[in-house]
């Protein structure tokens, strides 16, 4: 295909893949799409084994890295003592904490084993600061490693300048044309433009609204990757009809056959409709769209204390995660995922997810070409 971020990052069609999972992001990569691998949970240590995983597996083929450094959190700035787990999960109020047991006891769910309790959890916003750099630092010695994605607010200068300094592409997922203009200014290659339809931490602009507003804003020179409600030919032909160059996926993902979601997480996927997320700050303490559960539903109560900011949500709601994924807790088990899920009906292989939708999206155009010509 001829888009133009296809010729500039060599790869066959415009499909950018974000996961957590290290098998989905080469199983893209290698079918022609662009997969990037979210770093979130991982120390520099951990991110290394990943990328040199990807690297030995993806034939060669570029793809990318997504590093969250959050423009604001509870932390940022501040000296290590006061950023580690220990002093953070103090900052957690009793209310919060009492709050919890209570949803937990609900459910009958148990304590941890001795063992496992006061282990650090990861959590968006959390060991920013320490683990970031190593991230960005890791990522541009490996050669397959083309472009680098800030989730959430701009990258920092100096990430930008690194990364164009190494010759890697610098992206940015934006929620509205404001945000985009300021990360143009600043120097990001690549804005993903994500509708509020999209899994994870999203604004509230719809795709079909957001789109267009973008690409009209930073103008035909920078590269917009529509996101937020994608996943078959038809939505990427719809993208690509609106100015964008490509498109962001990540919800569907989730429930291909490399994936390694949680085996009940993915049944919650798998059955769940388009009607069945929610935009909380229930998971992270920022908006994100998520999986609607006993969770959510008790920390979107007025009624309850409400959420805290990123990352004592994070840690508050991960560490009850461990113990309610023990046991299967299907009713509290949500997960961040896009409304596109109620199409997430059956697990497929990756390389056949890619081609169903290429397909539909050369049809689509055929089609749409010939309504032309007619």
């Amino acid at each position: 295909m001829k888009s133009p971020i296809c010729e500039k990052l060599g790869i066959d069609v415009p499909i950018f893949a974000f996961s957590h999972c290290r098998d989905v992001v080469a199983a893209v990569t290698r079918a022609g799409g662009f997969g990037v691998l979210g770093a979130l949970a991982y120390s520099p240590e951990r991110l290394e084994i990943e990328l040199n995983w990807i690297d030995a597996h993806c034939d060669g083929k570029p793809y990318g890295v997504d590093i969250v450094m959050p423009q604001n959190y509870v932390g940022k700035g501040e000296s290590a003592d006061f950023t580690s787990f220990g002093s953070l999960h103090d900052m957690i109020p009793q209310a919060h904490t009492d709050f919890v047991e209570d949803l937990l006891r609900k459910y009958d769910i148990p304590p941890l084993p001795t063992e496992l309790e006061g282990e650090e959890v990861p959590a968006a916003g959390l060991n920013v600061d320490a683990f970031a750099p190593g991230h960005v630092e890791l990522s541009i010695t490996h050669p397959n490693v083309k472009m680098l994605v800030n989730a959430l607010g701009p990258p920092p200068p100096e990430v930008i300048a690194k990364a164009h300094d190494a010759g890697l592409l610098v992206g940015a997922l934006v929620g509205a044309k404001q945000h985009a203009e300021r990360q143009v200014n600043l120097g990001v290659d690549v804005i993903v433009a994500q509708g509020t339809e999209a899994g994870g931490h999203c604004g509230d602009v719809s795709t079909m609204v957001l789109i267009p507003e973008v690409v009209d804003a930073v103008g035909p020179d920078v590269c917009v990757l529509a996101a937020g409600g994608i996943a078959t030919g038809r939505q990427m032909a719809a993208a690509l009809a609106l100015g964008a160059q490509g498109v962001w996926t990540g919800s569907m993902w989730l429930t291909v056959a490399e994936a390694d979601t949680n085996p009940t997480i993915m049944e919650n996927l798998l059955k769940a409709s388009s009607r069945d997320t929610v935009r909380s700050r229930a998971y992270t303490g920022k908006p994100a769209r998520q999986l609607r559960s006993a969770w959510t539903e008790a920390f979107d109560d007025p009624e309850g204390p409400g959420t805290l900011p990123m990352p004592l949500q994070g840690i508050l709601h991960n560490e009850a995660s461990r113990r309610f994924s023990r046991v299967n807790a299907k009713d509290l088990m949500g997960f961040p995922v896009g409304q596109i899920v109620g199409r997430l009906n059956e697990v497929r292989a990756t390389k056949d997810v890619m081609f169903d939708m290429i397909e539909e999206w050369i049809a689509t155009t055929d089609r749409l070409q010939g309504l032309i010509t007619e």
